[in-house]
């Protein structure tokens, strides 16, 4: 079990530190995040909202209990990247580099997704 939290702790408290730097970066005044936005074809609004609803999941994964709203906080977090994902190819942004780093962001979501239920399973696998 010792094990599994270590794991769990490392890979959620690292991609939990790039959503908060994203989620940072997107309501800092030079906004970079908000011309991306615009390159991307998303209206200006959304900027903030994205930002508002990374700091929810954060809370959402880090406070203990309330399993329903981790499960969901989850799916976002999936949603959100998969979406910049396909919205970067779908308008011929996509690079080698970006796609390794969006996936290894998924990775490390699902991975801290699988820990968690391993941590409150206790030795059982995720089916």
């Amino acid at each position: 079990m010792k094990r599994t939290n270590t794991i769990y702790w490392i890979i959620t408290g690292l991609f939990l530190a790039f959503m908060l730097f994203a989620g940072v970066s997107e309501l800092l005044p030079p906004q970079p995040g908000k011309d991306i936005m615009g390159m991307l074809g998303y209206p200006k609004y959304l900027t903030p909202f994205l930002a508002v609803t990374k700091f929810l999941g954060l809370i959402a994964i880090l406070v203990p209990g309330f399993p329903r709203i981790k499960e969901w906080a989850y799916a976002g977090f999936a949603f959100d990247l998969i979406g910049a994902t396909y919205s970067m190819i779908a308008i011929g942004q996509a690079n080698a580099g970006g796609m390794v780093f969006m996936l290894v962001l998924l990775a490390f979501l699902a991975i801290s997704y699988i820990y968690y239920h391993k941590r409150v399973d206790g030795t059982k696998t995720v089916s």
